[in-house]
């Protein structure tokens, strides 16, 4: 039965197991490992930026990206319920002194332009300097357009602001901006982050490499990014086999998340029709997906039944509990990802519908 909790607990595909197998290796903290300079090579030339840094983890890279950009005493810009913010253990404030400004998230994830500008500090030692702006796209699971994207970047710009974006599934919101347009994911990408400073890209997500995340800016802050990684322990040596499981995966595996688009959209579809066939709408509603993650926000005593009769089908998925109105409510999250089938969504379906029908 599937894995439903994330996009990260892919396995890498025979042929990424290959590529890995077969990457020529050096050591990166001398700069010298082939395959890791081909990855950063590529992504740089793919996203249209100067060069790129291979980093462990999403998390370190967008910490980085902020010790780049911001010293000790400035301020960043964030969204309430973004993971430089809220996800990423604190790691702006606690290693790298840096103020978060967190801004209220709308309902389209997105943060209104009016407030960014609004959050901006004037030149007065009472305040911290407002140094950096953060945009998150994907923002759980949902697409900020071209025209914001673009916007935000201007108004960081009119600001003398920096931009950075958490881009860790940036090429499933090109995936399904591009489905909508017919045009080429790789092109849409490009044009999202257009005109931003930095940005970070997670390969271990809806890309399906076992491990690694890259951030990508002009040759300077690279430069100052790289310091920063060896201060934070990224530094790797012979991580040329990763480097390699990254690069297939930029060049095999980003159409192919439309496939991941079209099973959560199946899923959600299928859920409904089993909420309404069950008479359960007022105690299960769910939002319909716009890439490849699904919220669905349950009474807890029905929460509490479904998670665990999945979990006597091994069906694993994520769920969190919160205060609505002064009653308890529980949220959960359904991902899909390389590893969910066509077949595996027809059994949770199945499998839900028996739970429900029998609540």
């Amino acid at each position: 039965m599937p894995d439903f909790r994330s996009d990260t607990v892919t396995q890498p595909t025979a042929a990424m197991r290959a590529a890995m197998a077969n990457a020529p290796l050096g050591d990166d903290v001398f700069g010298d490992d082939p395959s890791v300079n081909a990855l950063q090579t590529y992504a740089a030339e793919l996203l249209g930026f100067d060069a790129a840094l291979f980093a462990p983890s999403g998390t370190m890279t967008n910490l980085i990206a902020l010790m780049s950009h911001c010293q000790r005493g400035d301020e960043a810009i964030v969204g309430q319920n973004w993971h430089t913010y809220k996800w990423e253990a604190g790691g702006m404030a606690v290693l790298g002194s840096i103020q978060p400004q967190p801004l209220a998230n709308q309902p389209d994830g997105s943060l209104l332009a009016a407030d960014v500008q609004a959050a901006i500090k004037p030149d007065d030692p009472h305040f911290a300097r407002t140094r950096l702006l953060v945009i998150e796209n994907t923002t759980g699971g949902q697409v900020l357009g071209l025209d914001y994207m673009a916007q935000m970047a201007a108004l960081a710009k009119s600001n003398q602001l920096a931009c950075h974006i958490d881009g860790a599934r940036i090429f499933n919101a090109a995936v399904a901006i591009a489905s909508q347009t017919q045009a080429d994911p790789y092109q849409v990408a490009r044009q999202l982050v257009s005109g931003y400073d930095s940005i970070s890209v997670c390969l271990s997500k809806g890309l399906g490499a076992p491990v690694g995340s890259l951030l990508l800016g002009s040759h300077d802050f690279i430069a100052r990014a790289r310091r920063v990684r060896k201060m934070l322990g990224g530094g790797m040596r012979q991580a040329g086999g990763l480097a390699a499981a990254g690069l297939y995966a930029l060049q095999h595996h980003v159409h192919r998340l439309a496939d991941d688009h079209q099973h959560a959209q199946q899923l959600a579809n299928g859920l409904q029709q089993i909420v309404v066939d069950t008479g359960l709408e007022t105690q299960f509603s769910l939002q319909m997906p716009q890439s490849n993650i699904i919220f669905c926000d349950l009474d807890a005593a029905l929460a509490g039944h479904f998670v665990a009769e999945l979990g006597k089908h091994q069906v694993r998925l994520t769920s969190s509990t919160y205060q609505q109105s002064g009653q308890s409510k529980s949220r959960i999250r359904l991902v899909t990802h390389l590893d969910i089938s066509p077949a595996q969504v027809q059994a949770m379906l199945a499998c839900s519908r028996d739970i429900l029908c029998n609540y």
